[in-house]
């Protein structure tokens, strides 16, 4: 019994799983990027968790929202451009979801 390997349609599935992998990452990297720079810095609450996770506790997220309102208010954007970079952090996302989501239905669905 012998078993051939297609050694091109292997390296067409590694070529495309990295570079569809750096997209998402780089998209989504920007993206968080373009939020940051809109004056809309993500602070997440605080959640239970055990053992290992470290949880901030309230006096350390309103310090962390605290200092992103003050961020946001030292910008030298004016307002034009923080719409711009808002959109643009949408659209880096949305991008993602289309990445992930194309991925999934050619899975599922095939060629």
């Amino acid at each position: 019994m012998s078993v051939d390997i297609d050694w091109s349609a292997f390296l067409q599935v590694f070529l495309a799983a990295l570079i569809g992998a750096c997209a998402v990452v780089t998209f989504y990297s920007l993206g968080l990027r373009l939020l940051v720079r809109s004056g809309r810095a993500p602070v997440v609450s605080p959640a239970e968790f055990t053992d290992a996770i470290t949880v901030i506790t309230e006096k350390e997220l309103r310090r962390a929202a605290k200092q992103a309102a003050k961020a946001a208010k030292k910008s030298p954007l004016t307002e034009a451009q923080r719409r711009v970079a808002l959109l643009g952090a949408y659209g880096c996302f949305g991008l993602c979801a289309v990445a992930v989501v194309a991925g999934i239905l050619i899975i599922v669905v095939g060629h």
